[in-house]
Parts: C-alpha cells; structure tokens; sequence
C-alpha cells in the first residue's frame, strides 16, 4: 500500500463581512488535505480556530507529524488515537472517508434530499440586521447572531423581519448571567427556539438555573463525548461541529453519546468551504437544528459543491465527496 499525503493552506475570499461577538471575518483559512492511494484521492477539510488555540502553521504541523504512520496506511480508527481532536485530524478523516469510499466503490451515506440548515444574520445595527433578514424573507431557520449590546433591539427587529421562521441566538459567549436574565423575556417574546451558548465556557454551573425556561446549546462548552457529563443539568443540547470533535468518525461516537444521555444534537460548522460542510452531513438527519451555511458565505466555493438556496442545502454534486 503506498499513499501519497498533501496538507497546503487555501483562502477563500468572503462576499461580506463574517461579524460575531468575538471579531469579524472577511477571509476563511482552512487546510485541505489530499491522500492518493493508487488513482484514487480522498479529499479533507479542517478550519484552524484561534478560540481554540488553533492556527494555520500548527495544523500542518500536526498533520505533517502524522505523515509518516498515514502514508504508511493508518485507518481512521489509528488516526484517533494518532492525533489531537480538532481542525488537522478533521481534515485528515474526511479525506480517509473519502479515500475508504473510493477505493471500495462504495459510498459515505448522505442526504439524498434538501436540508433545512440555519442562515446566519450577523451582528449589525438592528436596522441592517433587519434588512440582511428581509433579504432572506421565507427562509425555515435563522441564525442571529449577537453579543451584549442592543440584544432585545436586535432580536425583536429580526423577529419582524421573519416572522415565521425558527430562530436560533448565538451570543458566542459573551454574555453573563445578568445579562441573559433581562434577555430571557425578549426571547420568549420572540419564540427563540435555541440559544446557543450565551455564557462562557467556564461558567456552565450559572446555566443550571435557567434549564426549562429555554432550550441551550452547548458549542464552545462541548467538544466531545468526555464533556457530556458536565453539560448534563445545564444544557439541552449539544452543537456538533466535525472542526471541535476532529472528524466524521469521532463525531458520530459523539452523537451517539449525546443522544443516549438525552440531548437534542445540533449540528454546526465554520466558516468554510464545501469540503468542510460535505462529511458534517452524514449526520444532518439526526440533528433537530442544521447550522452549515458556511459556504453561502464565500465569494467562490470549490466546484461541485453544495448550494443553499432559500435555506436549504442542496447536496454536493455526485463524487464530490465521499464516493457519491
């Protein structure tokens, strides 16, 4: 078995500025990964994330102390145990799933129909929020996305916006626990149907007295299945993101721990290409809320890719990934 392993950095160009609570984004930097094995060449994703510590550098740097054992002919059960959860080993099992899936003609099982994933709403003024949301007028699912200033404002002129729309609030933790009280009313005023980690990570104890009142996601809180029992009392469900759990393979582990100890999965990405979102579906079906509008977000995606339209995604093209 010979296997030939390419790890480069590429940049995508976005259409508009990426704004959340903690900065803004106007570029996505992923690592793509390439593994060859005869003619046939499995294709990967990862997005380094600096909240996580992560960085372009440090993920081929990962990934090229790997290269020896993956050219070798690691699986993508060694890989696990090979590498660190995160963007490098994300990209690395989603090229493997897509090399398995080549090489054996058979192919990594996907939707075959539209997904409903959320549209994202950046952070604004809410007169700009709401007019980006009457520029989306019909979608299923919104995503808006806040920090602590003009959160009822912002909120409600979305809400206005989208009336019928299921609404998803991600503060990305910049919120505290006096400023989600005041916020708790407008959020049920405004059928929030999932807020998304409003606290920082390290002050999941102060959720516990808001269990019941509304529905939680864990996203920075929850990486993989380790965190669980912590997150138990203080969330209802648990955001997946294949760049957190480091891959296809340990997500799925994931959702299977999750749902046994009862939380709701939703399922998230970067911002990223359509190589980033592709292997995340496999689990889209399972999740009660799909946030992977990364790639509507880019001037250019890679050919072949998803398209989102009204709010759902439509599957990449056949043998984009995954042998489909």
């Amino acid at each position: 078995m010979l296997r030939i392993l390419d790890a480069h950095h590429d940049r995508f160009g976005l259409s508009r500025p990426f704004r959340i609570a903690r900065g803004t984004k106007t570029v996505a930097d992923v690592v793509t990964v390439h593994i060859r094995q005869g003619d046939a060449v499995g294709r990967g994703e990862g997005v380094p994330y600096p909240r996580y510590g992560e960085t372009i550098d440090g993920a081929l740097a990962v990934i090229e102390s790997a290269r020896s054992a993956i050219e070798g002919g690691a699986g993508r059960r060694e890989v696990l145990e090979l590498m660190p959860a995160g963007a490098a080993r994300n990209a690395v099992d989603a090229a493997l799933h897509d090399l398995e899936a080549r090489l054996d003609g058979a192919v990594v099982a996907m939707p075959t129909t539209l997904i409903e994933t959320a549209v994202t709403i950046v952070i604004d003024t809410p007169s700009a929020m709401a007019r980006a949301a009457h520029a989306v007028a019909g979608v299923p699912l919104v995503k808006v996305k806040v920090d602590g200033e003009q959160v009822a404002d912002r909120i409600r002129a979305v809400r206005a916006a989208l009336p019928d729309a299921r609404m998803i609030v991600d503060p990305n933790e910049s919120w505290n626990a006096a400023i989600l009280e005041v916020a708790l009313p407008v959020l049920i005023e405004a059928r929030v149907d999932l807020l998304e980690q409003p606290l920082p990570a390290d002050d999941d104890a102060a959720l516990a007295r808001f269990a019941g009142r509304i529905a939680i996601a864990a996203d920075e809180a929850g990486h993989g299945i380790a965190d669980l029992p912590r997150l138990k009392g203080s969330y209802s469900h648990i955001n997946i993101k294949l760049d957190k759990t480091g891959g296809l393979t340990a997500a799925t582990a994931l959702a299977d721990a999750a749902e046994a100890q009862g939380f709701g999965l939703m399922l998230g990405c970067m911002v990223c290409s359509s190589l980033g979102i592709a292997p995340a579906l496999a689990l889209a079906p399972r999740a009660a809320f799909v946030d992977c509008d990364g790639p509507w977000w880019l001037r250019d995606d890679r050919e072949g890719g998803v398209r989102i339209e009204g709010g759902y995604l439509h599957p990449p093209a056949p043998g984009f990934w995954g042998g489909a």
